[in-house]
């Protein structure tokens, strides 16, 4: 009798040990292998949300990304690939901010660093990595005027010029958004040559194609692509008739070898206004748009722009 009471009392304590533990696991959190870290202790990771659109990041994409902090902000700042970036509010305590990867970013994986500031000025800090692929892009060959490819000393003067208007036009961007919603299309037309295509000029390579090609005839309409204020419309040697939008942020759009300005530098144009007509001034192998996307000096897919879904607050 002896021996089975000792036994019956050494069961029932392991008994309760086993259950112990079991409760003590059920109500430990569980921890994503993706989860981001978040600074101070104060604010856990748990607690913030960052994603980015699209999913699959490739080099040359822009990207837009949305962040959930874990209570009310006044701002929200990020470093992106050693570029700043500025959040703006959006519903539901979300911070939306476009953003970009450049041609030249090798796959990997890459740090958003993110500093929240509370109403009552307290910091939040997070850190949410993303990975970045290698996309593959085409090589094309064309047949144009040796007056591009080989100028002459009158020309290099010209294409110098040009070269100082532009360095002075991308410096002078706005740090406020201006655009709103999404992005659209600048004509209604097929696309014949996209980003990132490897340009060989009269069988040497010069260049690589830095936005898209609309497939126009002379004298369409073009529509500025989302809200914002027009900093250069003039002649350039390559770029042709070519007007430059600044949208707020560091993201500027480019539309080259317009026919007609329709528009002048300085003036705030709404989404889809009318600024140009097409045509085949400067570089231009025949009629066609081109338009470029430029994020804080980098050159970025217009394609992808135009099908991100920008929040429109």
């Amino acid at each position: 009798m002896l021996r089975l009471g000792m036994r019956f009392w050494f069961f029932k304590g392991w008994f309760r040990c086993l259950v112990v533990a079991t409760l003590l696991s059920l109500s430990a959190p569980a921890q994503s292998p993706n989860q981001g870290s978040s600074k101070p202790a104060a604010a856990q990771s748990s607690e913030w949300s960052a994603t980015a659109n699209p999913e699959h990041l490739v080099n040359g994409a822009p990207l837009l990304f949305e962040v959930k902090p874990p209570s009310a902000l006044a701002s929200l700042t990020g470093t992106w690939l050693t570029h700043a970036v500025t959040f703006a509010p959006g519903a539901n305590g979300s911070w939306f901010s476009l953003a970009g990867i450049s041609l030249e970013t090798e796959p990997g994986t890459f740090p958003l660093e993110l500093t929240g500031t509370t109403k009552d000025g307290q910091k939040l800090h997070y850190e949410q990595k993303f990975s970045i692929a290698s996309e593959k892009y085409e090589t094309v060959e064309l047949k144009v005027s040796k007056d591009f490819t080989a100028p002459s000393p009158e020309q290099m003067e010209i294409i110098k010029r040009d070269q100082e208007i532009k360095k002075k036009t991308f410096a002078e961007i706005s740090p406020d958004r201006e655009w709103a919603g999404p992005f659209r299309p600048p004509v209604d037309a097929p696309v014949s040559d996209v980003f990132g295509t490897r340009r060989v000029f009269n069988g040497v390579t010069k260049s690589v194609h830095q936005g898209l090609d609309y497939r126009v005839p002379a004298a369409t309409p073009v529509s500025a692509v989302n809200a914002g204020t027009v900093i250069l419309a003039r002649l350039l040697y390559f770029e042709g008739n070519c007007v430059v939008i600044d949208h707020g942020q560091g993201l500027l759009t480019l539309y080259l070898h317009l026919s007609e300005f329709k528009v002048k530098e300085g003036d705030v144009v709404k989404r889809g206004q009318l600024i140009g007509l097409s045509g085949a001034t400067g570089r231009a192998t025949g009629p066609h748009l081109h338009i470029a996307v430029r994020w804080q000096g980098t050159y970025l897919n217009p394609a992808v722009l135009l099908s991100l879904p920008v929040p429109s607050a």
